[in-house]
């Protein structure tokens, strides 16, 4: 962390890399606030990440600094990447992972875009202790 309570951003981590140009990317949808593009070990037949331009490490981060432009900006384009699949009518899942406990790998916030089959329950039901 930061003096700031904010973690550092590391702009060599792979999603700066991509958004710089630096590592390709299979690309479905592009703007001003976004990337998206899919995943390169896809856990569903339809893994899309969709990325903010900027230098962002969480949604807490994100949230708190970006203009509210970006903010909404970022938010349509991943609805937007997700009537472009086609998910719409049959449903998908958008998921993101905060911090090492939640397993998050790449330090720049992200959403996942699951969707293309019956996904089942995020988590087992608690159980009755």
């Amino acid at each position: 962390m930061s003096i700031s309570g904010k973690p550092p951003y590391d702009p060599e981590n792979i999603f700066a890399r991509i958004l710089r140009g630096e590592i390709p990317c299979k690309r479905v949808h592009e703007d001003g606030h976004a990337l998206a593009f899919h995943d390169i070990a896809p856990q569903a037949p339809v893994h899309v990440l969709v990325i903010p331009k900027g230098e962002w490490c969480s949604a807490a981060d994100f949230h708190a600094g970006a203009e509210a432009e970006e903010v909404a900006g970022f938010w349509r384009a991943v609805a937007l990447v997700a009537r472009q699949l086609g998910l719409e009518e049959t449903g998908y899942r958008v998921l993101s992972n905060m911090g090492p406990d939640a397993g998050q790998e790449v330090g720049h916030f992200h959403v996942h875009i699951f969707g293309g089959r019956r996904l089942g329950r995020m988590v087992p039901e608690a159980s009755a202790a």
